[in-house]
């Protein structure tokens, strides 16, 4: 499976946890990353909360995100309102929602390891309660 697949594959099971709810709704942004404004991976939201969410899956024991990525999570959040997160999923564990301030930053990158995500990312569950 491609790493595009595998994205996109990650976003759907994503959006599905939403509506699996049964009171929040959600929907992929087609093109998010490859436009020339920014845009998170998914939206969503239950009247209440406008979520923008930029998903991420990881084979190792850390994720190193662009900086770029996180400068346009925070652009679009900026016009459109909302709270920002990161989604990560590492292999054979569950998603993880992380808000900005609590990844570690390097010179030129945000990184997400498998112990920060467990000790501040919050579970889907968490998230939508």
């Amino acid at each position: 499976m491609s790493r595009k697949s595998k994205g996109i594959n990650a976003e759907r099971d994503v959006i599905h946890k939403f509506w699996g709810t049964g009171t929040w709704s959600a929907l992929r942004v087609a093109g998010s990353g490859s436009m020339k404004y920014p845009s998170p991976d998914i939206l969503a939201s239950n009247k209440l909360r406008r979520l923008a969410i930029e998903c991420k899956t990881c084979g190792d024991d850390k994720k190193y995100i662009p900086e770029e990525d996180i400068r346009q999570l925070e652009e679009f959040i900026s016009f459109f309102g909302g709270e920002p997160w990161i989604a990560i999923k590492f292999d054979r564990m569950g998603w993880y929602f992380l808000s900005l301030e609590d990844m570690e930053r390097s010179d030129r990158s945000y990184i997400i390891s498998k112990e920060l995500a467990k000790s501040k990312g919050l579970s889907f569950e968490e998230l939508v309660s």
